[in-house]
């Protein structure tokens, strides 16, 4: 599959990891459609970009909201080829610990929460847009489409205080073998990319002295991972046709501790 012309959607594409993903592929000639709740920065990329970038507002859990993303992602620049799901959430809770100073059992609203954005809201989207892609004309390769799922680390060597989130990614693991089986016939391929510590809006939002250490931790390169560079693997997943069906750690040979 090639970017030049083609039509991608990436949820989670206002910031980070998706952001760099839609900066990569819009460098490479694609159309993009951005789907994210953070409209602020949303509409600023798709200023920056008008003739190349559509911003809807997005909650990628709902049925509704995405289907008329990816009509009006129709409408706006014909059929869509790729999907990258980078939208989720990543919050911090112990099977049994303190919230908010009060001992107790884990939110149950926190986990489900959890879990609807960054697991059922990954599938929401595969669904929908595999149905779309499927409508596409196959190209020299007999292929229809790509889509691209976003897990973590976490999802083999979940920390301690990681339960819901090492939960919600260890479902898009486990569900990328089956679901690019269920959609060969039709010719769209299925990766996942399960990164490790990078330079994302949640961790560059501790002190510098704490990234660093987190970096320390990474045998090769020994620092945060840039989010250019979960691009670049998007752009070669794309380009790639024998790349289906699998997880690709993109880490530094980090294997994370308890803590």
């Amino acid at each position: 599959m090639q970017l030049l012309n083609a039509t991608a959607l990436i949820t989670g594409g206002a910031s980070g990891l998706g952001e760099a993903t839609a900066r990569l592929f819009l460098s490479e000639g694609a159309n993009i459609v951005i789907l994210d709740v953070n409209e602020t920065a949303g509409k600023a990329l798709e200023a920056e970009f008008p003739a190349k970038l559509k911003f809807i507002k997005t909650n990628v859990s709902d049925e509704v909201d995405v289907k008329l993303a990816i009509n009006a992602a129709l409408e706006t620049f014909g059929p869509i080829q790729i999907a990258v799901n980078c939208a989720g959430i990543a919050p911090v809770g112990k099977t049994i610990g303190k919230t908010d100073g009060i001992y107790g059992p884990h939110s149950l609203e926190v986990f489900d929460k959890t879990i609807r954005i960054n697991l059922i809201g990954t599938f929401n989207v595969i669904r929908l847009a595999a149905y779309a892609m499927e409508k596409n004309e196959v190209n020299s390769e007999g292929e229809r489409g790509v889509i691209i799922n976003t897990a973590s680390v976490a999802a083999y060597d979940g920390q301690i205080g990681q339960v819901a989130y090492a939960a919600s990614k260890g479902g898009i693991v486990s569900m990328t073998l089956p679901v690019a089986r269920d959609l060969a016939k039709s010719g769209i391929r299925v990766m996942t990319i399960a990164p490790g510590l990078f330079e994302t809006p949640l961790l560059m939002n501790l002190p510098e002295e704490a990234r660093r250490s987190l970096g320390q931790q990474i045998p090769f390169p020994s620092r945060l991972g840039k989010p250019h560079e979960y691009a670049q693997l998007a752009k070669a997943i794309v380009e790639n046709p024998m790349l289906n069906g699998e997880v690709i750690r993109l880490d530094g040979a980090i294997r994370m501790g308890p803590r």
